[in-house]
């Protein structure tokens, strides 16, 4: 079974373009419940062969303009970087400067205290063992243990 492409799709209308011409050039065609002027036909099988060769050419566009986009990116990003942080340690925490350019002051950084951690702790803990979650040791220990049990027949 052959595959189909859109090369094997334009060899096979360019074949039905041909064949058509040469052996119905005018008049109307009757097929599959419907009626079709020739010319019509040839013009749509015409219209699906230029959508195919066009398709080629807008792809590679696409993957150019995608990659003028990642190489501006990689370009610009550190400057933009360099640009924000410049203007934050100029601005400091005034909201309206930092507005102006579209910024927001930067969040405090905040760690947790050990209460909280501890919390935390806990409460992962009591989750893993509702639902009986158990890490690769614990799993691997589970496998070795396990000794198959014989049942008497009864």
């Amino acid at each position: 079974m052959s595959k189909t492409t859109k090369a094997s799709i334009k060899q096979r209308l360019q074949g039905l373009i041909a064949g058509t011409q040469k052996h119905t050039p005018s008049g109307q065609l009757t097929f599959g419940g419907a009626s079709y002027p020739v010319a019509d036909l040839i013009k749509q099988f015409q219209g699906l062969i230029d959508a195919i060769d066009a398709e080629v050419p807008a792809r590679a566009a696409y993957r150019a303009s995608v990659q003028a986009v990642r190489n501006g990116q990689a370009t610009v990003g550190p400057i933009i970087t360099a640009y924000v942080d410049y203007l934050r340690a100029l601005a400091g925490k005034d909201v309206t400067t930092l507005a102006d350019y579209g910024l927001e002051p930067k969040k405090p950084s905040t760690t947790k205290s050990v209460d909280v951690k501890a919390a935390a702790a806990a409460k992962n803990r009591a989750t893993r063992k509702l639902r009986g979650t158990r890490g690769k040791k614990q799993k691997a220990d589970l496998k070795a243990g396990a000794q198959p049990t014989a049942t008497k027949p009864a």
